[in-house]
């Protein structure tokens, strides 16, 4: 009796890995260029930085809008992992909440800026889904610490991603070659403000990320 074999189609080839690794490259130079320059930024300087070549840039990405996309997408991804790792790793909620807002400056959570432009597609699928569990994850840590006593209740998700951007990003039209020296030095200041009991009363209601969205349309 002979044996059928049935065969399936080939799966898809894997990316190189010279390819993955240049991808992953340019979008970490994009990262850091947008935060300094804002998303119109030469596509020169990005291949500059990634190291490679204009057509391996366009290669992985044809277009501005592409390249924001990916790089928001990049950005959200690290940031929301790294709130889930704080929460679990870390001894109390507050030591959470400090690890990641020093953790989410040093991967340029300022780049997200770019989602409050005009001709960003925030409400893209992929974007929807990354700032819904972006949101989850940043309200878990803060949850966590109100829950404990140690946050101020009157704080919400979009206060601290406005602080967060706004601490970690060079003043419009200033050089300050040494700004990384200042954030986490400003930040703790402002992590310092968190803490309950609150010293003061906040004017207006917590913001979440919905909040910081619907302002911008």
């Amino acid at each position: 009796m002979t044996r059928t074999t049935t065969t399936t189609a080939a799966a898809s080839p894997r990316p190189r890995a010279d390819a993955v690794r240049n991808r992953e490259r340019i979008l970490v130079a994009a990262r850091e260029v947008f935060v300094e320059h804002g998303s119109g930024a030469p596509f020169d300087e990005v291949a500059r930085r990634a190291g490679v070549g204009n057509a391996t840039l366009y290669r992985h990405f044809p277009d501005r809008a592409t390249l924001v996309h990916h790089v928001v997408l990049f950005v959200m991804d690290r940031v929301t992992a790294e709130a889930r790792r704080s929460l679990a790793e870390e001894p109390d909620a507050f030591a959470a909440l400090c690890r990641f807002t020093h953790t989410a400056a040093d991967e340029r959570i300022g780049a997200l800026c770019a989602m409050l432009s005009g001709d960003f597609d925030r409400e893209h699928p992929e974007l929807v889904t990354a700032r819904d569990q972006l949101a989850a994850a940043v309200e878990g840590l803060l949850a966590a610490g109100r829950d404990a006593g140690l946050v101020r209740a009157d704080v919400g998700v979009g206060d601290l991603m406005v602080a967060l951007s706004q601490l970690s990003r060079p003043l419009p039209g200033v050089t300050c070659i040494d700004v990384d020296t200042f954030v986490h030095r400003h930040l703790q200041l402002f992590l310092d403000g968190l803490r309950a009991p609150a010293r003061s009363r906040l004017p207006g209601a917590a913001a979440t990320l919905d909040d910081l969205r619907q302002k911008t349309v």
